[in-house]
């Protein structure tokens, strides 16, 4: 009985859980996130509702965004007339089985009448075959990779927990707005009757998306439909680039993610992240910098790094060096009076005596009263040089050709500015330090004193 077991975990792990896992993980064969600008996905699961999604329906045209829904079949069949709404009203209209069952349960042969039934349906009243699938609760299992040549499978990229009433539509909007940037593949749901799922839970969800697509007008952001960020997904430099340099990329963008974790970074900007900060102790040697004020370890200074993600985005879509500087200086612009701002709010941060970074990319922070100088030669230099080259060489609009033909220019420097530099650029000032009670009382005991010298003050 033991034997028996151990073959049946060893099956359904190959069959379902692996497989889920690769897709879910690494892709695989799958479409999770795509790239842009101004774009973004909305993806609905479950419907359509005779209750919620006309409802839906009436909130995306008022914005004039674009979704796309994965309808269960069995649905579709009891409400044709709201499937025809979607389709004249330009939304694309995927498969998520005829019924809402996990792919992980069912054979092979099941889930492809599963997909073909839906299909039949959605095209008996739009006129129109479906290719685009996504299985229930996101679950593929080993032979959904097959169907590749039949249907594409989407996931999301992210997913919000809409379907629980419990969470709210204020908690729901925070999570939405928090998620609101090109390439997302939003997950949410129009409907309330699948197991799990709390009925009433799409009211809290309209009322989060209508908040979040004020968000997005607000940014210029718009939803598309999937075909749609797919194609232009297809047509994007980051696609003409080779596997290694990709795989590169995503363990570049990895380390970032879980940088930002443990050192816990603070972003400028979160809704449109560039800059992110620390505050830490300076380990170098004494500068002297601009202004007469001096540098020497151990003194406080406000550590920059640039987003991993909007670099790369930069330089894959930047023609020439000249115009990454370009764009590059454009984002800075924009983050560096937040930046004074946010100092002239927070003591901890006035605190800190300069601005620090460094970088490779390094031409053209004197616009904003960086010092570049030159990281003296050891360990860290040598080794910053080393992570640096390898990720240029992805970035950079000529690749690793900018490498070989300017390697002796292209080195890590580091880049410093006075916090009272960037506060005066700015017109801002340094914050008040609060006093401590005990330092107060004893201020109001002097001025006592002083007004009446003849009194005696107690301690």
């Amino acid at each position: 009985m033991q034997t028996l077991l151990l073959w049946l975990f060893y099956i359904s792990s190959f069959y379902a859980f692996i497989p889920g896992m690769i897709s879910r993980i690494f892709g695989y064969r799958v479409f999770r996130k795509g790239t842009g600008r101004t774009e973004f996905a909305l993806t609905f699961d479950d419907g359509p509702d005779p209750q919620y999604t006309p409802v839906l329906l009436d909130l995306l045209k008022r914005y004039g965004a674009k979704a796309t829904f994965f309808v269960v079949g069995s649905h579709a069949e009891s409400n044709p007339e709201i499937i025809r709404r979607m389709h004249e009203e330009g939304h694309l209209i995927g498969i998520h089985n005829y019924v809402h069952k996990t792919n992980w349960l069912m054979r092979p042969p099941t889930v492809k009448r599963q997909i073909q039934r839906t299909d039949d349906i959605i095209y008996s009243i739009t006129g129109e075959r479906s290719t685009y699938y996504r299985p229930p609760w996101g679950i593929v299992n080993l032979f959904d990779f097959s169907k590749r040549r039949q249907v594409q499978i989407v996931l999301w990229s992210a997913m919000f927990g809409d379907w629980k009433e419990k969470l709210g539509a204020d908690r729901l909007t925070e999570k939405l707005i928090s998620k609101l940037n090109p390439g997302e593949v939003m997950l949410l749901h129009d409907c309330g009757t699948t197991l799990g799922a709390d009925p009433k839970a799409p009211e809290h969800m309209l009322i989060a998306l209508e908040r979040m697509l004020q968000e997005a007008e607000r940014r210029g952001l718009r939803s598309i439909r999937i075909d749609d960020m797919i194609k232009r997904g297809q047509s994007s430099p980051i696609q003409r680039i080779s596997f290694g340099k990709r795989l590169i990329v995503g363990l570049w963008l990895a380390w970032e993610q879980l940088f930002q974790l443990m050192f816990r970074l603070k972003t400028i900007s979160p809704a449109d992240p560039f800059l992110h900060y620390r505050i830490r102790k300076y380990q170098g040697g004494p500068v002297q910098m601009e202004g007469g004020e001096r540098l020497s370890k151990g003194d406080k200074v406000i550590e920059l790094h640039i987003d991993n993600r909007q670099l790369f985005e930069l330089g894959m879509h930047s023609r020439s060096s000249a115009q990454l500087a370009i764009r590059m200086i454009r984002r800075m612009e924009k983050d560096m009076p937040v930046l004074a701002q946010r100092i002239a709010a927070d003591v901890d941060l006035a605190e800190a005596k300069a601005l620090y970074g460094v970088s490779m990319i390094n031409r053209g922070p004197e616009k904003f009263g960086f010092m570049v100088l030159d990281l003296p030669n050891g360990w860290f230099a040598r080794s910053t040089k080393f992570y640096l080259s390898i990720l240029l060489s992805v970035i950079h609009p000529a690749g690793g050709a900018r490498l070989k033909e300017r390697s002796e220019v292209l080195v890590p420097k580091m880049m410093l500015m006075p916090v009272s530099q960037l506060l005066d650029q700015m017109n801002q000032q340094r914050p008040q330090k609060q006093a401590k009670p005990r330092e107060r009382i004893r201020e109001e005991e002097m001025t006592l004193e002083a007004e009446l010298p003849a009194a005696t003050v107690v301690h």
